[in-house]
């Protein structure tokens, strides 16, 4: 991993000045190619329906399978980034999307773009784009609030500009050549990975062939012992094994800290529902006669409000009066989400999908600024990595399964309102589940502290059940940190 000091004694450190900027304005870049890029999947939809002859269910497991390999994929990428660096793991990851866009402009089947753009775009959108969130963390440290908001609006951009894009290529040269297209563009993730040059020196990883273990063998037998047992090497491996998904999967805090516990399962039933109006957007409004540069207009309007909103709305929330509460309005945006939907249900006119834009744009813009500040309030900075490996994980279990299924729903029903029903059913239980259970925990925490002696120095975290070490907090160096596009 990179160093945090200059290469040598006495040389000047390049965090927060010169060229830090120019890696911060790639990381907007990378946001924008990365993040963004699934939105205008829904401008495509009904052209793939036609081509390949496939449902509503079988279409939507291609953008569902890319926006989840590209928020699991986290831990993988962290495994990358400490053996090869920040640099490498964005450069592979444009070089995979670019692949992955290519191949599917050749496909010949709707189970092919599972692999192509599903799998092969997806896993290298989620190298690109955490790599280039992680090293931020490097770059900048008086200054690192200010960059991840500034990076965060790439989100937005991409959001605005793709659908755009997307349609006047589509009307233009159709969906093949649109891809190739696109293989092009996200090849310039590239050109960010190599704007983000190491800062220091990289541990040096082991010679081609060597096992991991080998090179403390090489001194045990130098030492002239005997090597190991092969039954105790065995058991070696499984504790190593064991130790590296406790370091990226925290099972331990799940079980532990409540706080987390309640969090993880409200956020993963969540998503569930989150995904389903940037799939089917565009498609439902369509189907109801809505011209189609309107329709990729609206996936647009989310994003355009987005630019504005959500940097905005995390530099509120940061503010220490709503220190503890945030969870609270974290719910209230999941809230506001769902029950934006039954604006759809009521009308699919083009000024009414407008309106269920704006609103859902303003809400979006909650969630995705608060995600991960609840995170970091609900679990110890030490540990919030690993914690977050675990969260990325669950949650893109259901990013990859709720679009298809709602898909399957539709194709029984052939009414689209039922994504709307849907979207909304699991983020309004998942808004109640996680402020009411928070609400319910935080009381049960009040009366166990009244019962004890006051503590001096109460902790930060009031959430959690876990006893907390303020100096590995204050210690922590700067982590993997994986971010997805809520």
């Amino acid at each position: 991993m990179f160093r945090g000091g200059a290469a040598g004694r006495g040389a000047a450190k390049p965090q927060d000045q010169g060229w830090a900027w120019m890696v911060l304005l790639a990381a907007v870049v990378l946001q924008a190619l990365t993040l963004g890029f699934p939105c205008c999947i829904g401008v495509f939809f009904t052209d793939l329906q036609h081509e390949f002859h496939a449902s509503n269910s079988e279409t939507s497991w291609f953008p569902s399978i890319m926006v989840a390999v590209l928020h699991g994929g986290g831990p993988l990428c962290s495994i990358l980034v400490k053996r090869f660096g920040c640099r490498f793991a964005v450069m592979l990851g444009g070089l995979l999307s670019g692949l992955g866009m290519v191949s599917s402009s050749f496909c010949k089947s709707i189970s092919q773009l599972y692999l192509t753009a599903g799998l092969i775009t997806g896993l290298g959108s989620c190298f690109s784009f955490q790599a280039g969130v992680t090293v931020l963390g490097y770059y900048f440290v008086r200054w690192r609030t200010l960059a991840n908001a500034v990076a965060s609006t790439g989100v937005s951009l991409g959001f605005t500009l793709w659908p755009l894009l997307s349609q006047y290529l589509l009307d233009e040269m159709g969906w093949r050549n649109t891809f190739l297209i696109f293989g092009g563009i996200l090849l310039n993730c590239c050109v960010c990975g190599a704007i983000m040059r190491p800062i220091g020196s990289l541990p040096q990883p082991p010679k081609p062939g060597e096992e991991p273990g080998s090179r403390a063998e090489e001194a045990q037998l130098s030492n002239g012992l005997p090597p190991p047992h092969p039954a105790l090497q065995q058991h070696a491996r499984r504790t190593t094994c064991f130790q590296v998904l406790q370091k990226y999967l925290a099972f331990d805090i799940f079980c532990q800290n409540k706080g987390y516990q309640i969090y993880t399962i409200g956020v993963t039933w969540m998503m569930m529902g989150f995904a389903l109006p940037h799939v089917y957007l565009v498609p439902y409004a369509i189907h109801n006669r809505v011209e189609e540069r309107r329709a990729a207009l609206l996936i647009s309007v989310i994003g355009f409000i987005n630019i504005f909103i959500r940097p905005l709305t995390g530099l509120l929330s940061g503010h220490r009066v709503f220190t503890g509460r945030r969870i609270y309005l974290f719910s209230l945006a999941v809230l506001l989400c769902g029950l934006s939907n039954f604006i759809c249900v009521i009308s699919a006119e083009f000024r009414v999908l407008i309106l269920y834009c704006v609103i859902l744009s303003i809400a979006m813009s909650g969630v995705g600024a608060l995600t991960f500040q609840v995170l970091m309030d609900v679990v110890e900075m030490d540990r919030f990595s690993s914690a977050l490996g675990l969260f990325t994980i669950l949650e893109s279990i259901t990013l990859l399964i709720g679009p298809p299924l709602t898909g399957l729903l539709v194709d029984i029903t052939s009414d689209f309102r039922y994504v709307f029903y849907t979207s909304s059913f699991f983020l309004i239980s998942a808004a109640l589940f996680m402020g009411l259970s928070f609400c319910a925990l935080e009381k049960k925490n009040k009366l166990r502290e009244a019962s004890k002696v006051p503590l001096s120095n109460p902790s930060r975290y009031p959430h959690s059940e876990t006893p907390r070490d303020p100096q590995a907090e204050s210690q922590a160096p700067p982590a993997v940190v994986y971010i997805t596009s809520i």
